[in-house]
């Protein structure tokens, strides 16, 4: 399908063609992201992509649970162009399946993370890789351990004002603010190769997490490539999870979400940070804790669609030639 062909293109999500750019109407049809393929067949895919909507497990504002579904249909404006500066397209080079949303009983929210573990389980099994659309910050615990059960321990670079450390060992507790903290004990990630940026909030009485942390104030300071550059040489080659909480923009950038922190990082500089690190092992990664509620014209959900469509061009720089 060609540009001038865009007037005959409608509902390219319930399709049969897997690649290349989409010009249908941004305002019309079925929202999938990017509108790729919905299918739950992922026999020959790439990279699938898939919403968790849960939220029973935020400190805050709810209505994270509406995040996939608002980042899908702000993604239909960016689904005829190619990421910006990426100079390659993914939507041509790589098969992406939006596989739908989990399914799960909202009223059985301790069910929650295996099941998500579980759905992680099956889409890495299916497909190359995966990409997540939250949903609250807890998932992501479910799906390191779905990761790590695949490749090991990985190496995490966390998105976040919040550095999601806190003490917490009751294991059938769901809370968004103790993933990491979790995460280290049961050995999903390695701290020595894992890093935090854009933290903002202190944490009283918080365990030594080993992790290296780059605030928001240093990104300020030094600059987002540095930054990324900075997070490559703790990375290394080791497999990486990259999980990004939306908080981690400064609320004039995404107030549609949770727990908003002022003083975070701006789009133009999540867009450097994200193009600088090409060349990292991506095998996984999230967007989590949009809350399109309390969104202002869309602009949280189009930050989290233009997000993970870089973490798509980013998860298939290295995937370019295979």
């Amino acid at each position: 399908m060609a540009l001038e062909d865009a007037g005959d293109e409608v509902d390219r999500a319930i399709g049969s063609e897997a690649r290349g750019l989409a010009y249908e109407n941004p305002f019309a049809g079925v929202p999938s992201f990017l509108r790729r393929r919905l299918t739950k067949d992922l026999q020959g895919v790439d990279l699938a992509i898939s919403g968790i909507p849960f939220d029973q497990a935020v400190t805050n504002r709810p209505g994270a649970r509406f995040g996939p579904r608002a980042i899908r249909e702000a993604s239909t404006l960016m689904a005829g162009d190619l990421p910006y500066g990426w100079g390659y397209s993914p939507l041509e080079v790589l098969s992406i399946a939006d596989a739908g949303d989990m399914a799960f009983d909202y009223a059985r929210a301790g069910e929650v993370p295996a099941r998500i573990e579980a759905h992680v389980s099956a889409l890495i099994g299916a497909a190359k890789g995966c990409i997540l659309l939250g949903g609250d910050h807890s998932m992501t615990l479910a799906s390191l351990r779905a990761h790590a059960a695949k490749y090991g321990a990985l190496s995490l670079v966390q998105v976040d004002a919040h550095p999601d450390t806190w003490t917490d060992d009751a294991p059938d507790r769901v809370d968004h603010g103790n993933i990491i903290y979790k995460a280290i004990r049961e050995g999903l990630i390695d701290p020595k190769q894992s890093v935090q940026i854009g933290t903002r909030v202190e944490v009283e009485g918080e365990f030594d997490s080993g992790l290296t942390r780059i605030d928001a104030r240093a990104i300020h300071e030094t600059g987002a490539e540095a930054t990324a550059e900075r997070a490559l040489a703790v990375t290394g080659d080791a497999p990486v999870y990259l999980s990004f909480d939306i908080d981690a923009l400064d609320p004039a950038f995404a107030p549609g979400t949770g727990t908003p922190v002022w003083g975070g990082l701006s789009t133009a500089q999540v867009s450097v940070l994200l193009r600088s690190m090409a060349g990292v092992n991506l095998v996984g990664a999230d967007v989590v804790e949009v809350s399109p509620p309390f969104d202002h014209a869309g602009i949280t959900a189009l930050a989290g669609a233009a997000i993970a469509y870089d973490l798509i061009a980013l998860w298939g720089w290295g995937r370019q030639n295979e």
